[in-house]
């Protein structure tokens, strides 16, 4: 039975007749994996230590530099990035110097002054996402105990600064990681009691124990699946530490350790790119998670969206090749199963024509310092589309895939 805690607010007792951003973040608390882990794992899990002045993180016992300062204090302007990610920056301008900081915005960290903060920046609602969790499984994948309890110690610690629906603006995601399928299927069943809308994984083998990895598709995760479909949970494939940069990347002699904004290798950028996601869709697809589980709905944010044309084409080749292994031409898996927010920057009408204008979400990245700097400006990307497809994009396919009613 789901608790409607003080966290908690009715879904039908709220208006969403403004944009609802899919891909907004908060910025963890330092106790954001510590405050509630089993003690037995203290020295496996990630650790707060001070060297000097500094605050740094350690997973595993490694020093952890998925974000290069765990305080985030200072932090990165929102939107400082744009015109590096848009791939525009001026011949006479030093790229590096696009990097500006600020001091930590209190709606970063606080739920009630980021509600205000979503009705200032004139929107219903929005999806939050981790931002330095999004590197911890990895650093995690040898200890899977520890990668399991890690994960429930944070879920308690986002309920309890966040929660999981908190007065139906704020939807936070939840991690779930595959690695103890047993396990998984646990804290899914502790999340539905917390009102839980959606669920966040990494797009990412999974860690199998001893050096080794299954396919997301695997039958040993089918428990996994079937109790998200069962609960009508959708799933939330966010850009993470997905491990390229140790496998693929290295192979190149690429530095192995994915490390953002402090040891960025051109290369690494290039061969790794958009590959996860790329790789992921392809293995619940093949492996037949879509077909097992025919209700399971799955998004990808901030992966961009030009892998999903060259996946499609991949598909339809094998699918020539080998007809056996597919149910229906994969194309139509994708419209049916798949929501796509793209980067700004991307042909989004192309993305659109590809999977239906209904499976496109508008995702800021806000207040991260390549996302957005004001959320909603991801309108003025939307030329090519009309009002009503508009609506849709920026507004009403979120709340499709999160399942939530509301007024068109």
């Amino acid at each position: 039975m789901t608790v409607v805690s003080e966290n908690s607010t009715r879904i039908d007792e709220v208006v969403y007749d403004r944009p609802v951003d899919c891909d907004n973040h908060y910025y963890e608390k330092i106790d954001a994996f510590t405050r509630h882990l089993d003690p037995a794992f203290k020295d496996r899990g990630v650790e707060v230590i001070k060297r000097g002045r500094h605050t740094e993180l350690l997973a595993g016992g490694k020093l952890f530099e998925f974000v290069p300062n765990p305080t985030f204090d200072p932090v990165i302007v929102p939107g400082a990035l744009d015109l590096l990610f848009r791939g525009q920056v001026p011949d006479d301008v030093d790229p590096r110097s696009l990097m500006k900081v600020e001091p930590l915005n209190p709606a970063y960290q606080d739920r009630d002054v980021r509600v205000g903060m979503i009705a200032q920046q004139e929107m219903s609602g929005v999806i939050l996402l981790p931002t330095l969790a999004c590197g911890v499984e990895e650093a995690l994948k040898n200890d899977i105990p520890a990668t399991m309890a890690s994960v429930t110690a944070f879920n308690k610690w986002l309920d309890e600064d966040w929660g999981f629906n908190y007065k139906g603006r704020i939807f936070s995601a939840p991690m779930l990681a595959l690695a103890d399928p047993d396990e998984a299927a646990a804290e899914i069943d502790r999340l539905l009691e917390r009102d839980v809308k959606l669920v966040y994984i990494r797009p990412a083998p999974v860690p199998a124990g001893h050096g080794t990895s299954k396919s997301l598709g695997d039958l040993t995760y089918d428990k996994v699946w079937a109790k998200l479909e069962e609960a009508d949970i959708p799933v939330a494939f966010h850009l993470s530490d997905s491990g390229y940069n140790g496998s693929i990347a290295r192979a190149w002699g690429a530095p192995e350790r994915f490390v953002p904004f402090k040891t960025s290798n051109p290369l690494a950028n290039i061969v790794v790119s958009d590959r996860a996601i790329h790789d992921t869709m392809a293995s619940l697809i093949l492996d037949g998670v879509f077909t097992r589980h025919p209700k399971l709905r799955i998004a990808s944010i901030e992966n961009g969206s030009d892998w999903v044309q060259l996946l499609v084409k991949r598909l339809n080749k094998q699918a020539n090749q080998t007809p056996w292994a597919f149910t229906e031409a994969p194309a139509d898996t994708i419209r049916r199963h798949l929501w796509v927010a793209p980067y700004y920057e991307d042909d989004v009408r192309a993305l659109a024509d590809l999977v239906g204008t209904d499976r496109v979400l508008f995702g800021s990245d806000w207040p991260h310092g390549e996302g957005l700097e004001k959320p909603t400006d991801f309108v003025e990307e939307l030329d090519d589309f009309d009002e009503t497809e508009k609506d849709a994009i920026m507004r009403t396919n979120v709340l499709d895939y999160l399942g939530i009613s509301y007024t068109r």
